[in-house]
């Protein structure tokens, strides 16, 4: 059973930073691209940042400059290193995984950005 864990969110002034986790489970992850999206109240959820099986990267035009995806494979784990977040990062973050044409998604963890 695949299962993603979102862990790190809080609240945070404009100009601050944090990371956000995904620990994954049930399946092999280092041989799939994963990724984190996230969704603003009101608004569609939107892509914020891929990571493939071999690291390359694909941002968001919105966080490119800002936001650093990784990956610990031997932890099963993405991350997101956010850096001078901004009101309109305000979201609840989910991390993301498709295997066989389905998408498997975490509980998401929430990010406000308010002074």
């Amino acid at each position: 059973q695949v299962q993603l864990v979102e862990s790190g969110g809080g609240l945070v002034q404009p100009g601050g930073s944090l990371r956000l986790s995904c620990v994954a489970s049930g399946t092999i992850f280092s041989i799939y691209t994963m990724g984190w999206y996230r969704q603003a109240p009101g608004k569609q959820r939107e892509l914020v940042a891929l990571i493939s099986s071999g690291s390359s990267t694909n941002y968001a035009d919105s966080v490119k400059g800002r936001f650093t995806i990784s990956r610990d494979n031997a932890k099963n784990t993405i991350y997101l290193q956010m850096s001078s977040l901004k009101l309109e990062d305000t979201a609840v973050y989910y991390c993301n995984v498709k295997i066989d044409l389905v998408a498997f998604w975490g509980q998401g963890t929430p990010v406000t950005v308010s002074s």
